[in-house]
């Protein structure tokens, strides 16, 4: 039996009730719905406000959610841009572009939250087992050992087994009902955000973030393309910023003009905010599980907050249909609480980091960072030497255009290939492991090889490097000759112009070693990633297949029980709809074989342990070009145990039918 197949009557008549009808409220909706359960959605506002492009880039696993959910137009109708720009001053730091990867799906889209809000809400509408209701404003909450009653302001109630909160960033007065805690902070630094549209050609593909520019000096712009020539435009500004003053000013026009320069714009929104770095004390209370803003706040350099709400909307959603249709234990729920609270805390160290860099808040802090930013500064080749701006006002009619002219060639503007580089200078290839880089851990800003940057690496310790007897690399013989000095027949002796052509290459070497650190220490933001499940306890681990840490940035870590599946093309007999792995994962428990397993016995073994779906799939039959067995880097007599979420809940060695049947009972809840 496939999900969305699910008899409406096979569940008890309870609904579930969603609180919050955003993109999280909306997405926990539609899947609760594709598992058979009816769903009433409560909404304080009277109807949808559709403003401004708030969340915008949504990555490959989000995507991934939203097409199981129904919704593969927001796939369809987001922009993936091609090429990021770094800059610091007046000059380019570095720029990449990416390799998309084996996945069918693009590495991650931008696209309005209010667009993608209102392509959830169609699908929502031709769903009958989403009832969505405006204009109830949840007060009150009473559980019983049958249910959870909400009750509403205007003196409404409605009984559900379950409930998930997703009143977003103002979800307080949810928390307080349900005595939860939001510890963390505020930070005093404001944000300004405008979505203009405008013909800008060449940028139409490209982001920039710019350090410390003349036209915002000591503070950051970024610039993200959308669809239909929309660009989102972010400018840090001070604390005490008077937006309503700037528009009557006409401060407001300058700031744009220093970016567009002359050229007709249209202001389609702006709005100031502030970021906040808060968790939720827990997200479940007995039959109440808290999810996105509601349960945690991040910066959102990195994108990792709706990109983290819909997981926590997934997580949630098979969690609930499982235990309402009797194929787990109400203890999965308490599974929930494990796992996304542990996702919740990552986000909040990864974009703490990132904040530290973006904004110090100490003297040494902030001298710190400017270190960091002129090293890259000097040492990076791809910056630009003519000490005008790239985006400065009388830059844009003329070099702006060459440098996009040359990105789309994938060079930078020296000519330089871009080699594939992430917003941080790392190798990229989002979600497949192919955005190589390096971590900033606790904001201690380090180097490729982990060590603090302004430390040299043994093999890079300065670009006027000495050779391995402490000469110079352009040193003189003792003869007073050259290093490219005759031999005795008048020719150059080919042993000492050997060793000269080794030494420039170890100049050259060590000259790179040290941009590349001194780029890899600039943190813009680490892009967001599907959590992995380590240590929860549905996971069964493996040997031979160990989680070394968190991966560098952008990179994926290798497939291992906790981790999430990686995506592949495939070829099912008798499916043509299904194109890519995870379309497989998303109707129950999935177990991949491959060559030498007797999948007659473990087949039973599955699904007697179990009373939940379960299909199994030899590797051999579904994947005629190798992609997926290069993806799991599977080895011969492996079972693969993948749960409905597409994380991966145990790989088994030579397995035998209990081992796979304890694996399948674990990933569900069940006692051992």
């Amino acid at each position: 039996m496939r999900a969305g197949v699910v008899p409406e009557g096979k569940a008890a008549s309870l609904p579930v009730v969603v609180i919050g009808a955003g993109p999280v409220g909306q997405t926990a909706a539609l899947l609760l719905a594709r598992w058979g359960l009816p769903v009433v959605v409560l909404d304080r506002a009277s109807g949808r406000v559709r403003a401004g492009s708030r969340s915008i880039c949504q990555q490959r696993d989000v995507l991934d959610v939203w097409e199981a959910a129904g919704c593969a137009a927001i796939t369809a109708e987001g922009l993936t841009w091609t090429t990021a720009r770094t800059y610091y001053r007046d000059r380019e730091l570095f720029a990449w572009s990416f390799d998309p990867g084996r996945s069918p799906l693009p590495p991650f889209v931008n696209i309005s939250q209010a667009r993608t809000e209102e392509l959830l809400d169609e699908r929502i509408a031709a769903t009958p087992l989403v009832d969505v209701r405006w204009g109830h404003e949840a007060v009150a909450f009473t559980e019983d050992p049958g249910g959870v009653t909400v009750r509403c302001a205007d003196g409404s109630e409605v009984r559900g087994s379950h409930a998930i909160a997703c009143t977003g960033a103002h979800g307080g007065a949810v928390r307080d009902m349900l005595g939860v805690s939001f510890d963390g902070e505020t930070f005093e630094e404001r944000f300004l955000i405008c979505d203009i549209r405008a013909d800008l050609p060449g940028w139409e593909r490209e982001r920039r973030f710019h350090f410390d520019p003349t036209w915002n000096p000591g503070r950051q712009v970024l610039i993200h393309p959308c669809p239909g020539s929309t660009y989102r435009i972010d400018w840090q500004v001070p604390p005490d910023f008077d937006l309503a003053a700037e528009e009557a000013s006409g401060g407001l026009d300058r700031r744009i003009r220093m970016i567009v320069g002359d050229r007709p714009y249209e202001l389609v929104w702006r709005t100031v905010y502030r970021f906040h770095a808060r968790v939720a004390g827990r997200m479940r209370v007995g039959r109440v599980l808290l999810a996105g803003d509601c349960a945690h706040l991040v910066a959102p350099f990195g994108a990792r907050g709706l990109n983290s709400g819909v997981p926590d909307a997934e997580n949630a959603a098979w969690k609930i249909a499982f235990v309402r249709h009797g194929w787990a234990p109400e203890e999965l729920l308490e599974t929930y609480e494990v796992e996304r609270r542990a996702a919740a805390l990552e986000n909040l160290e990864v974009t703490g980091a990132t904040m530290r860099f973006l904004v110090p808040r100490t003297e040494e802090g902030r001298a710190r960072r400017r270190e960091i930013l002129e090293r890259a500064a000097r040492t990076c080749p791809d910056g630009r030497e003519d000490g005008r701006d790239a985006c400065d006002r009388s830059d844009f009619g003329e070099a702006a255009w060459d440098t996009d002219e040359r990105a789309r060639h994938g060079r930078d503007t020296n000519g330089h290939a871009t080699h594939g580089r992430d917003t941080d200078g790392d190798d990229m290839d989002v979600r497949d492991g192919d955005w190589r880089g390096t971590d900033t851990r606790d904001g201690d800003w380090r180097g490729t090889d982990g060590r603090d940057v302004d430390r040299r690496s043994t093999d890079a310790r300065d670009a006027e490097r000495r050779d391995t007897d402490g000469h110079d690399a352009e040193r003189r013989h003792t003869d007073g000759h050259d290093a490219e000095r005759r031999g005795t027949d008048g020719r150059p002796d080919a042993d000492e112009a050997g060793k000269a052509g080794e030494a420039v290459a170890v100049k050259a070497a060590a000259a790179e070693a040290v941009a590349a650190e001194a780029v890899a220490a600039v943190d813009s933001g680490r892009f967001a990633e599907p959590f992995w499940y380590l240590d929860s306890p549905l996971t069964t681990r493996a040997p031979g297949r160990t989680f070394t840490g968190r991966p560098p940035r952008g990179e994926s870590p290798a497939p291992v029980p906790g981790v999430i599946v990686p995506d592949a093309p495939v070829s099912v007999p008798g499916r043509p709809e299904v194109t890519r792995l995870r379309q497989l994962c998303r109707d129950g428990l999935l177990v991949l074989l491959t060559e030498g397993c007797d999948r007659e016995r473990l087949t039973a073994a599955a699904r007697d342990a179990v009373r939940a779906p379960v299909a199994v799939v030899t590797v051999e039959e579904i994947d005629p070009a190798g992609d997926v067995r290069k993806a799991l880097e599977a080895r011969p007599c492996e079972a693969w145990l993948v749960r409905p979420d597409a994380h991966i809940a145990a790989v088994l060695t030579a397995p035998d039918p209990a081992a796979l049947a304890q694996a399948a009972r674990r990933s569900l809840g069940h006692p051992s």
